[in-house]
């Protein structure tokens, strides 16, 4: 039996990671330097990626640069980006099946409580979630399970009646480590990456009911 669903944030409910993405490789321009996307892609789902795109520019440019008012100009950029972003296909659609099935809602995120909440809020998602967990709620985020966990706990679900919506591979790994089934829906940044460890990859949630989703996963579970 399945008794929730735990969804990832960035690049799975709004394509947040290609408008970041973009604001960086604005910033790595204006000085000259190119920023390419498999580089990037080692950052997509974890707070913790071993590029951390400050020190990496500072590294290029040969001398410390002055972030504050450089951050300020990107991450106004980032949200004007991502403001303009719609939902992605299938996740409206997903959470009232969800709700109209009784089944729990989660939400776990490696981005901070503030960006996610304030997203879901903007978008008049955030009242289909039970449980909300992101960087700020754990002390490792992904690929380590404890914000699946974390989120598992808040629900009263047990990771083996939980599926994990995932676009990363740091996410299903995550995912997977705590036990849970995992779809894999990649976003433009991550489609190209290795997500052979998902239970099921689809082009987006509108590809297939939640019905039809569930039973896929509860039969592929059962060998059959």
């Amino acid at each position: 039996m399945i008794r929730a669903l735990v969804f990832d944030f960035d690049g799975l409910i709004i394509e947040t990671e290609g408008p970041i993405y973009q604001s960086w490789q604005e910033v790595f321009a204006d000085f000259g330097f190119p920023l390419p996307p498999e580089v990037w892609a080692t950052t997509i789902g974890t707070a913790q990626a071993e590029f951390q795109p400050v020190p990496a520019l500072e590294q290029l440019v040969g001398h410390p640069l002055d972030w504050e008012h450089i951050e300020l100009q990107r991450h106004a950029r980032e949200l004007q980006l991502v403001d303009a972003q719609p939902l992605l296909p299938g996740v409206e659609q997903t959470l009232q099946d969800a709700r109209r099935l009784g089944l729990k809602v989660g939400l776990a995120s490696s981005s901070s409580c503030q960006w996610v909440e304030g997203h879901l809020r903007q978008r008049g998602l955030l009242p289909y979630f039970d449980a909300l967990r992101a960087s700020d709620d754990v002390h490792f985020t992904k690929p380590d399970p404890e914000l699946y966990l974390a989120v598992l706990a808040g629900l009263g679900v047990p990771p083996a009646q939980a599926i994990a919506l995932e676009d990363s591979p740091t996410g299903i790994r995550a995912a997977k480590a705590a036990g849970m089934r995992c779809v894999a829906i990649p976003s433009p940044l991550t489609r190209d990456l290795p997500l052979h460890e998902a239970d099921l990859r689809l082009d987006s949630l509108a590809e297939m009911p939640l019905e039809e989703l569930l039973e896929v996963i509860i039969n592929s579970k059962n060998g059959r």
